[in-house]
């Protein structure tokens, strides 16, 4: 040992250590010791296994300090580990929030939810006594007024007994499943709204999936149990098969179950046992609904899950604090699901409170904010930290299944209507879509003037095509096209679930429409209402395009259609989704009784008298097979020959189609004309032309 301490010097250097366990590479540094030293040297120093310049050693462990003799040279070093091993990552210190529980509310078109949420408003004291307050208050877009269905999710809060809750109002269709799919995010716990008579449908297997898949805690709310065919208990047991089919955990399982009328504002643990109020619902949501377990003192994370805009405060991204505080006037870093951040700064900060948004100071992890001054910030990216902020897990959404090509308006009257006509005011409105529809996508189409919008479904296109005809946009779409897939070699086409209402006397009529358009019956059962029969098929998607219209005309209205997306399966065949042609317009003039009169003998027309028409023009439908080109404006010749008595000219009343039944009329060769005025139908001059 002697001689050991009297070695010369040997200057710094690195060396890789393979750990003997898991064979991770450590770095030392390797120096010459005194024995003074080696006594010093940090404890935990294992075997060790190198080789210096190449050259045989011989290792001999004294104490804590390895000694390595060259065989060759017989200079003897000494090495020990100056690297603390790693420190075990601190586990964050969670806070359980008492005071706050957030829920969305899910349902299945039409079972009430929106009516329950302006019963809850009133019942938590929202609004004033003598305040006025119309039916559906969460229903604020004027689309979702006029067609009676929820399109966009909406936030709202209210106090009950000290607890804030927040409430997620959620669409019902299946077309805007992207909605609530981004939106569960921010929960942790769910209401599932079940009609008492329907029980479960399409919708609610595919919202329920979703919840339960990230782990959420449901409360089944039965609605509707004042009706008279009402069936709580047939409901419940359906449902909780329904949550055996989608592997929910023992725990999901275990449900609390309310019965509710929600226009009444009453609820109660048994159908026959109401209370006055709400409360029985409002305790379930205390005690069923985890309350938020949050870092509070760990770095800010956000996830923006929405998207909001103001006049005068610009964009509003609306999301929840996952961790940390956000503040007013914070400087953030807003980071991108492929890794790359940016600074930015928070202007203003808001909180929901009593369905109004107030501003706000601090908002603490937890809760569910809405925050403005990030003018480029988009769904599925994180505000967080400056310094320690990291990213979370961005918010992915099933993929669409429908496409349709926009193209600028080119018929004889374009531009006579419209305040944005040109190509470029199309791409930047379809493009700036895409910020806040996360479930649809926009490329570019064959030409410079024409974009493919694929969403989930017609219904999800044609909300968007409303709202841009609304806001003073003029252009053409497409047929819906259904997006295939190559799966091993052979194409695939999306199917989906169509479950069918209808009164037993036109059960035959729908079983025929649907098994020519390639569906498999699945079910069959006679349903809670009287001589009601529900039918459920798997069809693939393209039998479905034009299909309600035809149901609704062999049911005389009485059929009720509800689908949701089931998956992708092998080509099923040619499908023929009309039967009819179209009645085209000769030439372009003002259309006359004495033209419409022989034209009527040729099938249904679009037109009443004294409309402008051009030529190609659809003018109505023919009741045979193929098209017909029509004269709708030729008028009567004037002679000096009178007649005894006139003609009566008896016009049978037009048919009225909106731009939905446009959209599902529509074939191959033929496009939609879209203005702010007008919805017209037209043979595509392109397809024409190719076929000359």
């Amino acid at each position: 040992m002697a001689s050991l301490a009297g070695t010369a010097a040997v200057q710094w250097g690195q060396a890789a250590m393979a750990s003997q366990q898991g064979g991770s590479k450590k770095r030392s540094k390797r120096l010459c010791c005194s024995a003074k030293t080696a006594a010093a040297a940090k404890s935990g120093v294992n075997m060790m296994r190198q080789q210096i310049a190449g050259e045989p050693l011989r290792l001999q462990q004294v104490g804590n300090v390895c000694y390595h003799r060259n065989m060759s040279t017989g200079i003897v070093r000494c090495t020990l580990a100056t690297e603390e091993p790693p420190r075990a990552k601190e586990e964050p210190k969670f806070t359980v929030r008492t005071d706050v529980r957030n829920i969305a509310i899910i349902a299945h078109v039409d079972h009430g939810k929106t009516t329950l949420v302006d019963a809850m408003l009133r019942q938590a004291k929202v609004f004033r006594d003598n305040q006025a307050v119309q039916e559906r208050i969460m229903d604020s877009n004027a689309l979702e007024r006029e067609r009676g269905i929820t399109i966009l999710s909406k936030n709202t809060a209210i106090r009950y007994k000290g607890t804030k809750i927040n409430i997620i109002d959620t669409p019902g269709h299946s077309d805007f499943g992207g909605e609530v799919e981004r939106v569960l995010n921010m929960v942790d716990g769910v209401l599932l709204l079940v009609d008492s008579v329907e029980g479960p449908m399409p919708q609610t297997r595919f919202v329920l999936k979703k919840a339960l898949q990230l782990g959420h805690s449901v409360v089944v709310v039965v609605n509707k149990v004042d009706r008279p065919s009402a069936r709580p208990e047939y409901v419940v047991n359906t449902t909780f098969e329904l949550f055996i089919e989608l592997n929910a955990t023992d725990e999901q399982c275990d449900f609390q179950v309310v019965y509710a009328s929600g226009i009444h504002g009453k609820a109660g643990l048994e159908p026959n046992g109401l209370a006055d109020d709400l409360e029985p619902l409002f305790e379930a949501v205390l005690r069923c609904v985890p309350e938020p377990r949050v870092d509070l003192e760990g770095p800010l994370q956000m996830l923006i899950t929405n998207l909001d805009y103001d006049e005068h405060k610009g964009r509003i991204a609306i999301g929840r604090v996952h961790a940390g505080r956000m503040r007013r006037g914070l400087d953030v870093k807003v980071c991108t699901p492929d890794g790359a951040c940016r600074p930015a700064r928070v202007s203003e900060l808001f909180e929901y409170d009593n369905f109004i948004r107030v501003p706000a100071e601090v908002v603490e992890a937890g809760d569910i904010c809405a925050l403005s001054g990030i003018s480029d910030v988009l769904i599925g990216e994180t505000l967080a930290d400056k310094n320690d902020g990291t990213a979370l897990p961005t918010i992915t959404v099933e993929e669409p299944t429908v496409r349709m090509s926009f193209s600028v308006n080119t018929s004889p009257f374009a531009g006579r209507e419209g305040k944005y006509v040109t190509s470029r005011n199309l791409r930047d409105r379809l493009y700036r879509e895409l910020e806040r529809n996360l479930a649809m996508k926009v490329t570019d189409g064959e030409t410079a003037d024409t974009f493919v919008v694929s969403g989930r479904g017609t219904l999800h296109i044609t909300i968007l095509i409303e709202n841009m005809r609304r806001e003073g946009y003029e252009f053409m779409i497409g047929p819906p096209q259904v997006i295939n897939r190559e799966v091993k070699g052979k194409k695939h086409e999306p199917y989906e679930d169509a479950i069918v209402e209808v009164p037993e006397n036109y059960v035959g009529a729908i079983v025929d429409m649907l098994g020519k358009r390639r569906g498999q019956m699945l079910d069959m059962q006679a349903a809670g209402m009287e001589n009601t029969t529900v039918v459920k098929y798997r069809m693939p998607t393209r039998g479905l395009l034009g299909l309600r219209n035809a149901m609704l005309t062999a049911s005389r209205g009485t059929a009720v259609l509800n689908t949701v997306f089931h998956g992708y399966g092998e080509w099923a065949g040619e499908i023929s989704t009309r039967e009819q042609g179209s009645l085209v317009a000769f030439e372009t003039g003002t259309s006359t009784s004495y033209a419409l009169f022989s034209c009527q003998e040729r099938g249904n027309l679009f037109l009443s008298p004294g409309v402008e028409v051009y030529k190609g023009q659809i003018i109505g439908i023919h009741q045979r097979p193929g098209d017909l080109s029509l004269n709708a404006c030729k008028r009567k010749a004037a002679t000096n020959v009178r007649s005894n008595k006139e003609a009566t000219v008896v016009l049978a009343s037009p048919i009225d189609f909106s731009l939905d039944d446009c959209v599902e009329y529509i074939q191959e060769d033929e496009l939609v004309e879209v203005t702010p005025l007008s919805v017209r139908m037209c043979k595509n001059p392109k397809m024409l032309k190719k076929g000359r």
